[in-house]
């Protein structure tokens, strides 16, 4: 399957009000973890019904049709594997999510942008070896200097990640509200209970 079909199981749930269902590969694994792949209860519901994907877990919210009625799934798998993507795309959120949204200079987080190490003005090309997450005031003073001109260091050299290391930095950052069918499919740092 290519690609594109996949984007198609990673979607925003607005809210757990309106009864998101979280995707999971056939593997049982999420599809993604950053973003979460929740699927809107209407996909969920229609995916089952065409027979794509088995229904784990429930809402105790029901839904109607003329002829059926049907609880709304809380947690789908589905019936064919999807392949993850074997290279990151080299984006604004995937660079950052690589960086774990903390400035590769002084290590603060938030009002992020990104930073050439290697300054275009002298040759520096944009690349995951060359782009890093930066805060305002780090880019800001650094400027089109290098980072020995400045006295500057990176926390860690900029490298391309794997998808895995995206997977499990995104583990690091889960959504505010996880409903409770869906914690044994997700594998945050959590002490387990004996």
């Amino acid at each position: 399957m290519n690609g594109d079909f996949r984007t198609n199981f990673v979607r925003d749930a607005a809210d757990l009000k309106h009864f998101p269902a979280l995707v999971l590969n056939a593997d049982y694994r999420p599809l993604s973890y950053y973003p979460l792949s929740l699927w809107p209860w209407q996909d969920a519901v229609k995916a089952a019904w065409l027979d794509r994907v088995d229904i784990i877990a429930e809402y105790e919210e029901v839904v109607h049709s003329p002829s059926t009625e049907i609880k709304i799934p809380s947690v789908v798998v589905l019936r064919d594997y999807v392949k993850p993507q074997r290279t990151v795309a080299f984006t604004r959120f995937n660079l950052f999510l690589r960086d774990e949204f903390r400035c590769q200079y002084c290590g603060s987080k938030g009002d992020l942008t990104f930073d050439h190490v290697i300054p275009r003005a002298s040759g520096g090309i944009t690349s995951w070896q060359n782009v890093v997450a930066a805060c305002s005031p780090c880019n800001l003073r650094k400027g089109s200097k290098s980072l020995k001109q400045m006295g500057m260091k990176l926390r860690k050299p900029p490298r391309q990640p794997e998808t895995g290391q995206l997977q499990n930095n995104g583990r690091k950052f889960p959504p505010n509200h996880l409903h409770k069918s869906w914690l044994d499919f997700l594998y945050w740092d959590a002490e387990l209970e004996a």
